[in-house]
């Protein structure tokens, strides 16, 4: 460079520096020199300082179209919502935007100087820039530097000011982030309706971490406001980073990172998947060989109930099987009730990119509504019952049901279990013709298919009060050994409200399967001081179950015995026995 003194050429900074303070001190201008420590950039890799120099640099003017730009901000669908205010902010405040980079590769600037010494006027035009732009569509980019500048410019171009027509050519490369920000064009309008892509501008949704509101985010925005007039994208989901179980960032010379691929060795692809919708991903967010391993048992509770629901439906056939909603008992409609409450709240998450809530509402449901209750009360109908009494076929309808839809619901996030789950349907369970889940839809979200879904869903809120209460007595029983398991138990309530007793007259027969017990009868006086426990407007006292336990059902019944060829058995599974023996 002919601007560095011949007493500096060739010497890098740290060499320059002690030579500079002694040329300053010969020429008497230096007012003083000491070394202090202060805050200074380093290299975040290699953890040295980095150097800065001024050198003459390209802009992009944005307030011609800042306020364009403000308004497509708007316009987008932010997730989490405070990413609008942050790029909002960005955008309101930033200066021009430097386009040029002093790098050795990249996409060139296409800008020209004409190579008079008294001249050096910048060239720079729609026709130089579309003659760029066709050679680099044939040839790539490096044909800027493979070519001479005669072979770059149209014929006979000359200099605006000067007349000549020799030229040097620019050496600095476009901002990196012009070049991602520009994807919506090279990507989505090249693609546009273009099969097999079938890709559209502008994009429905734009994903990268959160540190994008400054990068590729509004790279994107800004090319595309300022060409097109509008935002490349309707939707942005930003993201936190993945941290250590400690908090730590992640490094390899601290060891404390966890690699994906181990853990989809060791647990499988599903168990970090759902790890990644278990966290609140808007964040920075943690993972450690603990955290994966508690998902891993939610994984398999979930996995287990869907074994459980394809177990019971062996010999079910939808097509001469089914039973229809108003023929069901009222477990199997609250069954049906509850499982379309939670196809419409997962849909709302996914919908929202509520990754988290998605996790938590599918776990809630897996574990609580069917392991916890349903499937626990199903288990005597399915298991009892004749293979076609119309009970157990109730039961296999609204597991059916649930089957389907639980395998729609997990199929975004748990991809490989759904997919596993629709190969080994029987085609009578598909209920479709596609080859994969995910050819098909979504499950029907649209709670008002069910008429009395309301009515259902407020009784069944009654119906668990009581279940409540009774569940708090058994425990205390157990623990005052009165009874073993729920069926050795016998169940006296009392409802101490006028609503309570008309639910109790209701639904007595219904009890025992709900609550799981042998016995359930209504008192209709105070239970007083003999009361096990008490809560939510109903008493009640948990005695030994009456009768002989069955070798069958397991329930306690009085009528065990009465049939001679089968004395172990009580009468309705005596009955069932002695039918399928007949057949």
């Amino acid at each position: 460079d002919s601007t560095v003194p011949s007493w500096l050429v060739g010497l890098n900074v740290w060499q320059a520096n002690p030579i500079i303070l002694e040329k300053l001190r010969e020429l008497g201008v230096l007012f003083a020199a000491e070394k202090y420590s202060h805050s200074y950039p380093h290299d975040w890799r290699l953890h040295k300082p980095v150097i800065t120099r001024a050198t003459e640099q390209w802009f992009a003017s944005v307030d011609n179209f800042r306020e364009a730009a403000l308004k497509a901000v708007q316009a987008t669908n932010w997730y989490p919502a405070g990413g609008e205010n942050r790029i909002h902010a960005m955008i309101a405040n930033r200066s021009d935007w430097c386009i040029s980079r002093q790098r050795v590769w990249g996409v060139p600037i296409p800008a020209f100087y004409c190579a008079s010494e008294t001249c050096k006027t910048t060239l720079l035009n729609g026709a130089t820039v579309e003659a760029i732009a066709k050679l680099v569509a044939e040839h790539g980019t490096d044909v800027w530097w493979q070519r001479e500048v005669a072979d770059l410019l149209p014929a006979g171009t000359t200099c605006a000011r000067c007349g000549g027509d020799a030229f040097t050519k620019e050496t600095d490369i476009m901002d990196v982030w012009f070049d991602s920000g520009t994807s919506w064009s090279a990507v989505l309008e090249q693609r546009q309706n273009n099969a097999p892509h079938d890709q559209h501008y502008p994009a429905d949704l734009y994903l990268e971490g959160s540190d994008q509101h400054r990068g590729w985010f509004q790279s994107s925005l800004l090319t595309s406001v300022a060409t097109r007039g509008m935002a490349p994208y309707k939707q942005v989901v930003t993201h936190g980073f993945v941290l250590d179980g400690n908090g730590r960032k992640m490094s390899k010379s601290v060891g404390n990172v966890v690699a994906p691929q181990a853990v989809i060795d060791k647990c499988g692809a599903d168990v970090l998947r759902l790890w990644a919708a278990s966290v609140d991903y808007t964040g920075d967010v943690r993972v450690s060989d603990a955290i994966i391993n508690q998902l891993a048992d939610i994984y398999r509770k979930i996995r287990n109930t869907v074994r459980f629901l394809l177990g019971n439906l062996n010999d079910f056939d939808p097509a001469t099987d089914r039973i229809a909603y108003d023929e069901m008992g009222f477990l199997d409609q609250l069954a049906l009730v509850r499982m379309q409450d939670a196809v419409r709240d997962v849909k709302a998450a996914y919908d929202s990119y509520d990754f988290t809530r998605i996790y938590q509402l599918l776990q809630n449901y897996c574990v609580v509504d069917l392991s916890n209750f349903y499937l626990d009360t199903a288990k005597d109908p399915l298991y009892t019952r004749r293979a076609n009494d119309p009970e157990r076929r109730a039961t296999q309808t609204a597991m059916y049901e649930i089957m389907r839809a639980l395998t729609g619901m997990v199929a975004p996030v748990l991809s490989h279990l759904a997919e596993d789950i629709w190969q080994h349907l029987p085609a009578t369970l598909r209920g479709s013709d596609k080859a994969s889940v995910f050819l098909t839809d979504f499950p029907d979200d649209t709670i008002e298919r069910i008429a009395n879904a309301d009515h259902v869903r407020a009784v069944g809120d009654a119906l668990f009060e009581v279940r409540s209460v009774v569940t708090k007595g058994m425990e205390l029983a157990r623990a005052a050994k009165t009874i073993g398991s729920s069926l050795d138990a016998k169940v006296l309530i009392h409802a101490e409200t006028p609503d309570g007793a008309t639910l109790l007259d209701r639904f007595l027969p219904l009890l025992p399967r709900l609550v799981i017990a042998s016995q359930v009868e209504q008192a209709s006086t105070d239970l007083g001081e003999t009361m096990t426990h008490g809560g939510n407007g109903f008493q009640v006292l948990v005695t030994a179950a009456a009768g002989t336990k069955c070798g069958r059902c397991w329930h306690y019944e009085t009528s065990v015995g009465r049939n001679a060829a089968h004395a172990e058995l009580c009468s309705p599974c005596a009955e069932v026995v002695a039918d399928h023996v007949a057949v």
